[in-house]
């Protein structure tokens, strides 16, 4: 099969009917064999009886429903491990992602060889008030994760079958596909600009909240894919910096006591200088830090998938 095409959706029942004949167009016009997997998040609006009657009218539609709402994260991660697909693509249910990019998309996947592609909406129809943290935060993800895409979040991406077969999309990971499948060993990720269309039906599922909530999960994806298996590294370096800044500024305090006893220089207590109690707090912090990652460090020797690697070939 050539393609998997995901469309996680939660009260979207407007828009299903349009979308699927719109993706069934370009599939055909284009000769595709293909299939379209609609993940219904738990909706409440009638999506999922307008997916059975879709279903019902063409053999390349299959529909999943959640019991309740779980998130985007759950709902690409359920159409990732039934997609047969050679390449999959994924793409929001809300008409804002055109299905007309897909040839192009796969063709960088098939032609071109790339692992996977991220639509980047350069010109998008939001408001300022959502365009401008998204700014802020796809420049963040940039510095972290030394990925030099424009547009982490957009919804509309192709990926090669390997890569969604080895990656675990969880919690609200969605934003960071890319990141998760560099860390997997994927490193020809690529990005194509794509149309962005103003909402046609209904209204955003997603808040304000979503921009501080994607900076915490960016804080963890970053630690997990840099120091899950080798936590030692991270809390064992900051906690024994901390120790000796401390150490040598207790150090300090009391060398420069002594040399005042010594010279019978009348010199204040060591326990009134406030910079003992900083002191004080570096070793104590940095001692407690150290403990911490090797207790991680006990953890993840224990892991099951301590020695979990993906190997591409084998001869």
């Amino acid at each position: 099969m050539d393609l998997s095409i995901i469309v996680p959706l939660y009260n979207e029942v407007d828009s299903l009917p349009e979308l699927a004949s719109w993706i069934t167009r370009v599939m055909e016009a284009h000769r595709y064999s293909h299939e379209i997997i609609l993940v219904d998040d738990g909706s409440n609006d009638g999506s999922w009886e307008t997916i059975e009657a879709l279903a019902a009218g063409n053999p390349c539609i299959r529909g999943i429903k959640f019991r309740r709402n779980y998130g985007k994260s759950a709902a690409l991660h359920r159409g990732f491990e039934v997609a047969a697909g050679s390449v999959v693509i994924t793409m929001d249910a809300d008409l804002q992602d055109s299905p007309d990019e897909i040839p192009a998309l796969y063709r960088m996947i098939t032609d071109e060889q790339y692992d996977l592609v991220s639509g980047w909406k350069k010109k998008r129809h939001d408001p300022l008030s959502k365009t401008l943290p998204t700014k802020l935060f796809n420049a963040t993800a940039r510095c972290f994760s030394g990925l030099k895409l424009h547009d982490f979040n957009c919804g509309l991406k192709a990926y090669k079958s390997t890569v969604v077969k080895n990656i675990e999309v969880y919690g609200e990971m969605h934003r960071y596909i890319p990141i998760l499948a560099k860390q997997a060993g994927f490193t020809r990720i690529g990005e194509r600009e794509v149309m962005h269309q103003a909402r046609k039906f209904g209204s955003s599922k997603f808040g304000l909240n979503r921009f501080i909530n994607g900076f915490l999960d960016l804080l963890t994806v970053t630690f997990i894919t840099r120091f899950s298996k080798k936590p030692m590294h991270l809390f064992g370096a900051l906690g024994t910096l901390l120790f000796i800044a401390g150490f040598c500024a207790a150090t300090w305090i009391g060398i420069e006591k002594w040399i005042a006893v010594s010279r019978d220089i009348k010199a204040p207590l060591v326990a009134n200088n406030p910079y003992f109690y900083i002191a004080l707090a570096c070793m104590i912090l940095g001692t407690q830090l150290f403990l911490a990652g090797f207790l991680a460090e006990l953890i993840s020797r224990n892991a099951h998938d301590r020695n979990s690697y993906h190997v591409e070939k084998t001869t």
